[in-house]
């Protein structure tokens, strides 16, 4: 059970974590095309469809890489599961709108999910760097190092 807790909570954070960047994307469509231009507005949807996004890729990722860490996959792999997740919310929502969409959802979601997963793999890897040891006295001599 604390297993798929764990999984979970991954899985919304993961979600955030794309949503804030979707959202960035809808604030410069709103920039694009107006304040007026949609019922809804474009940041706030892009932001939903963003965790929707960044849950699937996670579920996927769950599924195909199982139990490897984030500095056992490589980037290309990584994007291309984030491409998978963006296809899985593309055809998602094309069922919702018509299949007609999905070739330009698709592709637009595949690319997008791509750029999410690399960036959060990008992320996962500069926290999981050890930082620089502070300076401060050798253990040896109990002086601070020096020239």
């Amino acid at each position: 059970m604390h297993r798929w807790r764990r999984r979970l909570r991954g899985a919304l954070g993961m979600g955030l974590l794309w949503s804030v960047a979707w959202l960035a994307a809808g604030l410069v469509m709103l920039v694009i095309v107006g304040f007026g231009a949609a019922d809804v507005p474009f940041p706030l949807f892009w932001a939903l469809l963003g965790f929707l996004g960044g849950v699937a890729f996670s579920a996927i990722l769950g599924v195909a890489e199982g139990r490897r860490r984030f500095d056992e996959m490589s980037l290309p792999r990584f994007a291309a599961w984030g491409g998978a997740g963006g296809l899985v919310l593309a055809a998602g929502l094309s069922a919702v709108v018509g299949p007609a969409m999905f070739p330009l959802l698709g592709v637009i979601f595949a690319l997008a999910g791509g750029g999410c997963a690399s960036g959060t793999l990008a992320l996962a890897r500069m926290a999981e760097e050890p930082a620089a040891p502070a300076p401060g006295p050798d253990a040896a001599t109990g002086r601070a190092p020096g020239p």
